[in-house]
């Protein structure tokens, strides 16, 4: 074991009104939210030579016991008061890994107690089971061998640049703060690691990501087996005495709990749970989830409330769990509003709702062990984003709790705009099952929800998610819902591409269409449409230019592009183009951009330059070509891709 340079920890500063407290449930909040990265943190600054499985659990240890006694101040330095998005909670637990970490390598002394990171530690422990994280490349045995050459504080100065991104002003005090004498020559035997820094981030050392492997089985056979079987009894019959004639025990499938504190607990109750009266939403001013009355038939069923709660705040192996991008999954930080229990054709569900997520559980009706649960993210909804919610999916069909200003309900598919929308009952806000858009093969029709409201008309499509997306056409900055004869002519040939933007938490789609282009030799009239999806995490929007032609029926894809301002309220210029085959057998290359584009050119394998937003060059088969397109203001816009 290397000695290392640690000195005793200083005492803060007590009295002084600029250190921020911190309390029990602050810090165990934060460490259960970056509870991997805590422990990556504390494996990678443990000393090596106490071996890869023993340090596995040292880490779990030293992270578990980081929390304060009580209300903690501490002193207001750049390394914790920066914290994780200024996180004072994650900055104090932070500080107590590398503390004990540093401390777990120090070497025994004969005539002083040890201390107790220095110790094995009593918990956690696995019996019968090595646990040592999955082995990586070249590079990661490279890397994990220059740490294991290093002093602890190096190592821990290491990690916080390279894992924390701290700069060396922050690991500097933080350092002092966690006790290390000499903090300059750590930072100088930890310079020239900056190329392995992404290595940190490495499966390799993971402590939450493990592969298992037997122990002494020989022995484990010959002394355990009376206790392994008595506790398999008791295993047995504690489980029996758990689980009432339904199938559940009190907590449904949560795990095991792992805190107990004021808030958690009541966040965890049934009869905390808000419920918004019938009648809230007509004379609120918001117009959003947060004035959805409780409905359904098993409002008042507490065991079932208590099992979403449970389930919510820790949901246990048997759990399929599913998030929209950019979603957070962990528990709620208070009681949330309940907008809906009860049963949905073979299910038992329940929609809470927290201020930021939908949150939908789902057990089965007849008992039988196993729950689902859904988050989506819906902070910012206005009145459309909050029509509706999806309730439960069975063979293709659909059904949804709606809105309570919502007054009708009906199914239309957007392929045909010309066919009328078949009504769905509504009944409690739940509507009548409806089929889904298609899923897969021939895209022979794409079925939409149509609400109507005293605001008017509007058209939801499911993506796979809670919450619809909404349907709007027009301009950027000016799109309105997509509910005129117009606006459904509008949707009709790119409705199968609403397929490509499928579980990316999307919350609206815009239709725009941006040009219409003469097609050579005759051809017609060809229309240029920009699709837009807008996101709830307002990231991750997909961009897709198409091109429809006349008799065709859907449009083809031209360009598509991610994480673009193009065709969007903030930027809507947009510039695509396709190669195009005449009906005498000719090639063409055919691009367009948006209102505002004075002129187009390509290069690369077309040659060819245009006045105005419109550009038809002949090409060869497969040619490649590079747009470029000038705007009035003398801007340039390049060719989405």
């Amino acid at each position: 074991m290397q000695s290392q340079d640690v000195a005793p920890r200083p005492a803060p500063a007590s009295g002084s009104t600029a250190d921020p407290v911190v309390d029990v449930a602050q810090a165990e909040a934060a460490l259960v939210e970056h509870y991997p990265r805590l422990v990556r943190l504390a494996y990678l600054v443990l000393p090596p030579g106490l071996g890869r499985g023993r340090r596995v659990l040292t880490a779990h240890a030293l992270t578990q016991r980081a929390l304060p006694r009580g209300r903690k101040a501490m002193p207001v330095i750049p390394a914790q008061s920066a914290g994780r998005e200024g996180d004072c909670g994650y900055a104090f637990v932070r500080l107590q890994v590398v503390r004990t970490a540093l401390e777990a390598g120090l070497p025994l002394r004969r005539r002083a107690w040890p201390k107790r990171s220095q110790l094995p530690p009593l918990l956690p422990q696995v019996w019968g089971l090595r646990l040592f994280p999955r082995s990586g490349g070249a590079d990661e045995l490279a890397l994990d061998q220059r740490l294991s050459a290093m002093s602890g504080p190096a190592r821990a100065a290491c990690v916080l640049r390279g894992l924390e991104k701290l700069p060396d002003g922050d690991v500097r005090e933080l350092l002092t703060a966690a006790g290390v004498a000499d903090v300059d020559a750590a930072l100088d035997e930890a310079a020239g690691t900056e190329g392995a820094y992404a290595l940190l981030d490495s499966p390799e050392f993971d402590p939450c990501s493990l592969q298992a492997r037997p122990t002494d089985l020989m022995r484990r056979r010959q002394h355990m087996k009376a206790a392994l079987a008595a506790a398999a009894a008791v295993a047995v019959c504690g489980a029996l005495l758990g689980m009432p004639g339904d199938g559940w025990g009190p907590d449904g499938a949560a795990a095991p709990p792992y805190a107990r504190n004021p808030a958690a607990q009541a966040a965890l109750n049934p009869a905390l749970l808000l419920k918004v009266p019938a009648a809230a939403w007509e004379s609120s001013a918001r117009t959003d989830f947060s004035v959805w009355p409780a409905r359904g038939d098993l409002t008042g069923d507490e065991a079932l409330l208590r099992r979403a709660l449970a389930v919510w705040a820790r949901p246990g192996e048997s759990v399929q769990v599913s998030a929209t991008p950019g979603t957070p999954s962990g528990g709620p930080a208070g009681p949330p509003q309940l907008l809906y229990a009860g049963t949905v054709d073979n299910a038992h569900v329940v929609l809470l709702h927290d201020g930021l997520r939908i949150v939908r559980y789902a057990e089965p009706r007849d008992g039988t062990q196993g729950a689902a649960l859904d988050f989506a993210r819906v902070d910012g909804a206005d009145r459309a984003g909050a029509s509706a919610v999806v309730l439960g999916r069975a063979d293709g069909n659909i059904r949804y709790l709606t809105a309570p200003w919502v007054t009708r309900a009906a199914e239309r598919d957007l392929l045909k705009p010309g066919a009328g929308a078949m009504d769905l009952t509504l009944t409690g806000g739940t509507t009548a099952p409806m089929a889904g858009p298609a899923q897969s093969g021939a895209c022979t029709s794409w079925n939409v929800l149509q609400l109507t409201d005293a605001s008017g008309t509007r058209l939801l499509t499911d993506l796979g998610e809670l919450v619809p997306a909404r349907l709007t056409t027009g301009r950027p900055g000016s799109v309105k819902d997509a509910s005129g004869a117009g606006a459904l002519r509008a949707w009709a040939p790119y409705a199968c591409s609403l397929g490509a933007m499928r579980s990316s938490g999307v919350r609206a789609v815009n239709a725009w269409a941006y040009a219409s282009q003469p097609l050579p030799e005759a051809g017609g009239s060809a229309d240029w449409v920009c699709t837009r999806a807008e996101t709830w995490q307002g990231g991750g929007e997909r961009v897709l230019a198409q091109f429809h032609t006349p008799g065709s029926t859907y449009g083809a894809v031209a360009a598509k592009a991610e994480n673009v301002p193009a065709c969007g309220a903030k930027d809507p210029q947009v510039l695509a183009g396709v190669l195009w085959k005449s009906g005498s057998g000719s090639w063409y290359l055919l691009a367009a951009g948006s209102r505002g584009t004075s002129s187009i050119s390509a290069t690369g394998g077309v040659q060819g330059s245009a006045p105005g937003n419109l550009l038809a060059v002949k090409a060869n088969q497969g040619a490649q070509a590079e747009l470029k397109g000038t705007l009035d203001d003398g801007r340039a816009v390049s060719g989405l891709r």
